[in-house]
């Protein structure tokens, strides 16, 4: 199905993570001019350099973004423009946990890290990409929530951060309300257990370099535990299968697209089952 995505400029933020190598790629094998935000900008580099390798129809651009400060989100906006023109598509990826932990026993400043990441991260960026898409009469906003904020056995261990995709989910359905009938589409996606292809595919900054990998071993190791039948998070899951950054980017992919310009305001798990309302 061609999804008529090609030369539209989409903003990935969290463009060198796990999730966001996924993303970044598959909008640029659709043709799309990706503006890849991230901490991370030399991953970023890497990933736009790994496009190119793959002759993908798409451009990367890679930014230095820190998300939780409106100002940076508004250069890398700038940035954008510049390059590609008017943004069409943004996908608020960028988002994680401090560490986990029990939630009575979890401190001030991991708190306030995750609100300013998982909550002031996609306001900033919602806000900012706002004014062109209403004026112009069209856009798609795809916010990356979690199963955590689904499901309260998801969310064991990272309760404070499910409850700021929480936040997210509530916002992204007000915010559909607000600007359906100005053009502009804002739905959720919902990850379940999502594994990097490689770990090599993520930032040094992301979940699985500060302790994901240490914990739980590589995506090779996690496969190898799955087919043994020993990963923890795997019994009883409908598909049996390690979640991939590519199942969230192929239903993104048709959430930034006309083809879906009759669903808003939806939260969509991408959980092999997980979660079934």
């Amino acid at each position: 199905m061609d999804l008529g995505l090609a030369g539209r400029t989409v903003v990935i933020t969290g463009g060198s993570g796990g999730i966001g190598h996924g993303l970044v790629l598959e909008f640029a094998r659709e043709g799309c001019k990706v503006v890849s935000a991230s901490r991370d900008v030399v991953t970023g580099e890497k990933l736009a350099a790994e496009a190119v390798a793959q002759g993908l129809a798409g451009e990367v651009l890679p930014v230095a973004t820190d998300v939780t400060r409106r100002a940076s989100v508004d250069a890398m906006l700038a940035a954008a423009k510049r390059r590609f023109g008017s943004v069409d598509v943004l996908v608020n990826n960028a988002g994680g946990v401090d560490h986990p932990a029990a939630f009575a026993n979890l401190d001030e400043a991991a708190r306030r890290w995750e609100i300013a990441l998982n909550i002031d991260g996609v306001v900033n960026c919602c806000q900012a990409v706002a004014g062109d898409m209403l004026a112009r009469g069209s856009g798609s906003i795809i916010n990356i929530s979690s199963n955590s904020s689904l499901l309260g056995e998801a969310a064991a261990g990272v309760a404070h951060y499910g409850a700021t995709k929480g936040f997210v989910n509530s916002l992204s359905k007000a915010l559909a309300w607000e600007w359906a009938t100005q053009g502009v589409r804002v739905n959720n996606i919902c990850p379940g257990w999502i594994v990097p292809r490689a770990a090599d595919d993520v930032g040094g900054g992301s979940f699985w370099n500060r302790f994901g990998f240490a914990h739980m071993g590589k995506p090779e190791d996690m496969e190898r535990a799955r087919q043994a039948g020993t990963l923890f998070n795997m019994s009883g899951l409908p598909i049996p299968r390690l979640g991939r950054p590519e199942d969230i980017a192929y239903l993104a992919l048709f959430l930034a697209s006309d083809r879906s310009s009759y669903i808003t305001g939806q939260l969509i798990s991408v959980s092999g089952g997980a979660y079934m309302p």
